[in-house]
Formats: C-alpha cells, structure tokens, sequence
C-alpha cells in the first residue's frame, strides 16, 4: 500500500530514522501522509465534507494542509513538515521530497487547473513557493526560499526569487542542497553580485591593514629618532 512505502521511503532520506514506530509516532510529514491517504479516499468516493473534514484535523494536529483533492503519488516524504500547503489541483509524481514551509499554491480564484504540476523525484527546499500551474520536470531541485512562477525543465536547479536556472543544472542531484547554500561558481548574476562586493571588501580590508602596518613602522622609526636627538642633547 501506498501508505506502507511513505513510511519506508524515510529510511532512504533521513538518517535519524531509527524504526517504524519512531517515523509512524514522531514525523509530522509521515502522520499527514496518513491522514492525506485516507482523505483522498473520501474525496474519491464523494464523501467531500468529511474528506475536508478530517484533513482540517490533520492541519491542526501535524502543521501541514493537504487538500484531499490532490493527487499524490508514490514515496512522497515532507521532512520537518511544518507550514507545508498543498492545494487542490496539486499534482505530484514518485519519490519527491519537501521541506519544511513549501508552499505549492494558486494564483486564480477561477476552478481550473490552478495548483502546480510535480514530475518523479523533484525536491524543494525549505520556504520555497511554486505557484500557478506550472509544471517541474523529472529530478528538478528548487533552493530554498526561491519563488517559481515558470514551468521548468527536466533535470535543473532553480534558486532566487523570481526562480532562476542555473546554466550549470543539475549534476550532482544526491548531494543537492535543500537549504541553497550557492557557491561561488554559480551563474545566478544576484549571487555573483553579492560575491562581488564580498571580495571587493576583502581587498579593501587587505589594504588597510597594510597601509596601518606601514604607518605604525614609519611612526616607530620616527619616535627612535627623537629619542635618540633627545639623549644626545
């Protein structure tokens, strides 16, 4: 059952997780995931207010709003959970994973597709916000706190707000990084703005302390020879 591989899917991506009645008891994401199951159930079969009914519930006892009518597929695991919303037109592949606080939201109040479109094994990072139907491709990484509005490609790294893909993409998606700590290297022109000035202030730093050293030398050399014009007098 679905449920059954939720819970065993955190072994693969938490190595705090040390049994089944730790995971099923103490994760908050695991414990919606439960509730999400059986009030997708509900909605299935028309039974609607009690499906909402319960995952309202679910919202107060776990700190994550899934609507009922999102689809959700296998192997999903929201890790820290809090402040996760999933609205109704929500579509999620296989093995995604997200973090505390995202937010996979709509822009319109008309009833259409509204709600974003997750493909297999896409992981967003803490606070990030997909909105609008838009869809992310097959082993998208998302950075955290970035804001995506535009539908993105199979295999790339988005970070920044609005979201902006890395040229480099992504290449190393076991070793991603859900908190987007950006390296140097990256080809965000924000990011390589903000390095910009860092460096700029490191050399100017450098200077300075050279120029004191040279000061504090030349100041030394001329308090030796007053001293000295003062012992000869």
């Amino acid at each position: 059952m679905k449920f059954i591989e939720d819970i065993n899917s955190v072994f693969d991506r938490d190595p705090a997780a040390r049994n089944i009645f730790e995971i099923v008891t103490c994760y908050s994401g695991v414990q919606a995931m439960i509730f999400y199951r059986l009030t997708h159930w509900l909605w299935s079969i028309k039974l609607k207010w009690l499906a909402r009914y319960i995952s309202t519930l679910a919202r107060w006892f776990t700190g994550i709003e899934i609507h009922p009518g999102a689809q959700i597929g296998r192997r999903f695991f929201i890790d820290h959970g809090m402040g996760v919303v999933i609205g109704e037109t929500s579509e999620i592949g296989d093995d995604c994973m997200l973090y505390h606080g995202v937010t996979l939201g709509g822009i319109t109040w008309d009833k259409v597709k509204r709600h974003p479109t997750l493909k297999n094994n896409v992981v967003i990072g803490a606070g990030a916000k997909i909105l609008g139907p838009v869809t992310l491709g097959n082993n998208v990484r998302v950075g955290s706190n970035s804001v995506v509005v535009k539908s993105i490609d199979d295999n790339q790294t988005v970070v920044g707000i609005p979201g902006k893909v890395l040229k480099s993409g992504n290449k190393d998606p076991d070793h991603f990084d859900a908190y987007a700590v950006v390296s140097q290297d990256t080809d965000d022109p924000t990011v390589k703005a903000i390095n910009s000035i860092l460096n700029h202030i490191q050399d100017m730093d450098k200077q300075l302390s050279k120029v004191s050293k040279e000061l504090d030398i030349k100041n030394t050399a001329e308090s030796s020879v007053d001293d000295l014009e003062i012992e000869s007098k």
